[in-house]
C-alpha cells in the first residue's frame, strides 16, 4: 500500500502536465472512500443485522441452518442451540443460523 502511495506522490510530470501528485492522492482517497460505502459498510450492517437476529432466537422458533437443516430450537444456550427436526436432536452452534423458517414460509407464499 505504501509503494502505491510513493509512486502516486512522487510520480514524475510528463511534459504539459500541470499539478501534482495532490490530484492523484485526491483521486486514491476518492476511491478508497466509495469502496467504503458501497462495500465495507452494507457488509457491516448485514454482519450485525445478523447477529441481532441470532441473539433474538427463543425456544419454540423455527429455523433454517446454513447447512439447510430445518427444526425448531428446544433449547438456547450461550453459544449454541439445541434444534428438533423429524424426531432427532442436533446441537448447533448460533452462527450456523441462517434465517427464521417462517420467513421463508413467507417468501415462498408470495
Amino acid at each position: 500500500m505504501t509503494d502505491l502511495l510513493n509512486i502516486l506522490l512522487f510520480m514524475p510530470q510528463q511534459e504539459g502536465q500541470k499539478g501534482g501528485g495532490y490530484s492523484s492522492l485526491i483521486f486514491l482517497v476518492l476511491i478508497i472512500v466509495v469502496f467504503y460505502l458501497f462495500f465495507i459498510r452494507p457488509q457491516m450492517k448485514r454482519n450485525k443485522d445478523q447477529k441481532k437476529f441470532r441473539e433474538n432466537l427463543k425456544n419454540g422458533d423455527k429455523i433454517v441452518t446454513i447447512g439447510g437443516i430445518h427444526g425448531k430450537i428446544i433449547e438456547v444456550r450461550e453459544t449454541s442451540f439445541i434444534i428438533e427436526s423429524e424426531g432427532t436432536r442436533l446441537k448447533i452452534e448460533k452462527s450456523a443460523v441462517a434465517m427464521d423458517q417462517s420467513a421463508q414460509l413467507d417468501d415462498s407464499k408470495k
